[in-house]
């Protein structure tokens, strides 16, 4: 009996160091991925000595001086995401080829993830979120989307509306094809650009009743 309850005691006491053991690797692999991520984006920057190279600048976005530390080579679309809160601009490609990083520069689209927050220092940088009015109403283009239900996942949606604010800007009145050209640096993972055209034409008109009331 005695030799019975040892036996039981010995293998629950396995048990718990194996289920110890298999706790410390999990944990020990999050905190490796994670020391393995903060690695890969410092070196992405040049600064893998941590604030090696920061510097405390202000930049005007949506109208507001925001201070913040930039490294030498952050780009645009790292900052407003993850310096600033300012998620509405996604990163997509990150390679200057979809537009989901879409934002104005001194009323002039850009890609942010192609643009170092450095060099807009004494510019005027307008996102997404700076499109809605101080009292909640919703920006022409960004209501159009919403009249015509424009997107599918939404995810390019953001980019779609910066870069059809900015093209309108110079063409408050454009045909379907002119518009469509306007705003052709901007891809859909869903590829629904004929409904995405409908509400962009749609945030136009918008756009023109506003003006003229």
């Amino acid at each position: 009996m005695d030799d019975q309850a040892d036996k039981m005691m010995d293998e629950t006491a396995k048990g718990i160091s194996r289920r110890n053991f298999i706790k410390g690797v999990i944990s020990s692999g999050v905190a490796v991925s994670s020391a393995n991520y903060l690695f890969r984006a410092s070196t992405v920057f040049g600064d893998t000595a941590g604030s090696v190279g920061e510097r405390l600048i202000t930049l005007n976005v949506n109208g507001q001086p925001r201070r913040v530390d930039v490294m030498k080579q952050e780009t645009l679309a790292w900052t407003l995401r993850y310096k600033l809160g300012l998620t509405g601009t996604k990163l997509g490609c990150d390679r200057a080829e979809c537009g989901s990083c879409t934002v104005l520069i001194d009323d002039v689209p850009y890609y942010s993830c192609s643009v170092l927050t450095h060099t807009v220092r004494n510019k005027k940088v307008e996102t997404i979120e700076g499109l809605v009015s101080p009292d909640g109403r919703l920006h022409p283009v960004q209501q159009g989307v919403i009249d015509e239900q424009g997107f599918q996942c939404a995810f390019c949606m953001s980019g779609f509306i910066m870069a059809t604010v900015g093209y309108l800007k110079t063409n408050p009145n454009p045909s379907r094809s002119e518009l469509a050209h306007g705003i052709s640096g901007n891809l859909c993972r869903c590829q629904d650009y004929d409904k995405i055209l409908t509400a962009m034409m749609k945030g136009a008109e918008n756009m023109r009743k506003v003006n003229h009331a």
